[in-house]
């Protein structure tokens, strides 16, 4: 940082990265193997994820996704059409490390800013409209930080649900261009604040996961909640969801969500000893065993 500088004057390059169908080993392997997986998540792409990209507030970012250089043409064909659009530019990799993540983003941005914002962001999931402003309009460490917008939404079966998740998946990396050691994707969202400061961004909810069958990891969690207090947040990721009563409410407030929320407890012990004692290794291949016969998900 240069003399007279504050750390709120830095400019940054904000890049949204999305792994929609990059090969990868293990669990993941598996279920793209799967009939169905794609076709299914390209349906929740469109519906759910780029209509929540295209209705930011703040449009000073890129979005980079990338793909299968095997990628049938159906959705070469839906690719171009995006990348036509100026939606999001598409990258052809069979895997990518940091070091050639950084130099895809150099060769996309040109000329770089102060630092590089790098935000993660699944192939079936929503940002709100205001999440790349909060995002940006965040403190700004002086030196590499990951970000987190901590509160958000989970949509499953008919309901809406709202969750407190300081570590989650949609997270971000702050780095000085100087020394772009580390990006969204160098470590497990819930493992960042390990290798560098955290920083949380409170407030109303900045994204949402939509639970649907083929997934593994995203489960009901938090309170049961009306959508209509959200919906200027998620215009259109919202549609079809009913007021649920007074009576479900309290029945959830009271009765379901504490049990819901035991049992999350007991799993994050269980989970936390496997990794402890095994390894991600182990964890994975109980997420294979977890997969439904006919599932075709992703594995968070």
């Amino acid at each position: 940082m240069s003399e007279g500088e504050s750390p709120a004057e830095r400019t940054a390059n904000h890049v949204l990265l999305t792994r929609f169908n990059l090969p990868s080993a293990g669990v993941q392997e598996l279920i793209r193997a799967k009939d169905g997986w794609l076709r299914e998540r390209v349906s929740l792409f469109e519906r759910f994820t780029v209509p929540s990209v295209v209705g930011q507030t703040n449009r000073h970012f890129t979005w980079l996704i990338y793909f299968d250089p095997a990628s049938p043409q159906w959705l070469r064909q839906m690719i171009a059409k995006y990348e036509h659009d100026g939606t999001f530019v598409p990258v052809f990799r069979e895997s990518v490390s940091t070091e050639q993540m950084i130099s895809d983003i150099r060769t996309i941005i040109g000329t770089p800013a102060d630092d590089l914002l790098t935000t993660n962001l699944d192939n079936d999931d929503v940002i709100a409209t205001d999440f790349i402003a909060r995002l940006q309009g965040g403190s700004v460490a002086e030196f590499q930080s990951a970000i987190y917008v901590r509160n958000g939404l989970i949509r499953t079966g008919g309901r809406l649900y709202t969750h407190r998740y300081p570590r989650n998946a949609f997270n971000s990396v702050r780095t000085p261009w100087a020394t772009p050691t580390a990006t969204c994707w160098s470590e497990w969202h819930t493992d960042f604040d390990k290798l560098m400061p955290a920083i949380e961004i409170g407030g109303d909810a900045g994204w949402m996961q939509v639970v649907h069958g083929s997934n593994v990891s995203n489960r009901v969690r938090g309170r049961l909640a009306s959508p209509g207090p959200f919906r200027r947040l998620f215009p259109s990721a919202l549609d079809g969801l009913p007021e649920p009563s007074a009576r479900e409410l309290n029945l959830d407030r009271f009765v379901v969500s504490p049990a819901r929320t035991s049992r999350e407890r007991v799993r994050s012990a269980g989970k936390h000893l496997i990794l402890t004692l095994f390894g991600r290794d182990a964890l994975d291949r109980i997420k294979v065993i977890l997969q439904p016969r006919n599932g075709s998900g992703e594995a968070g």
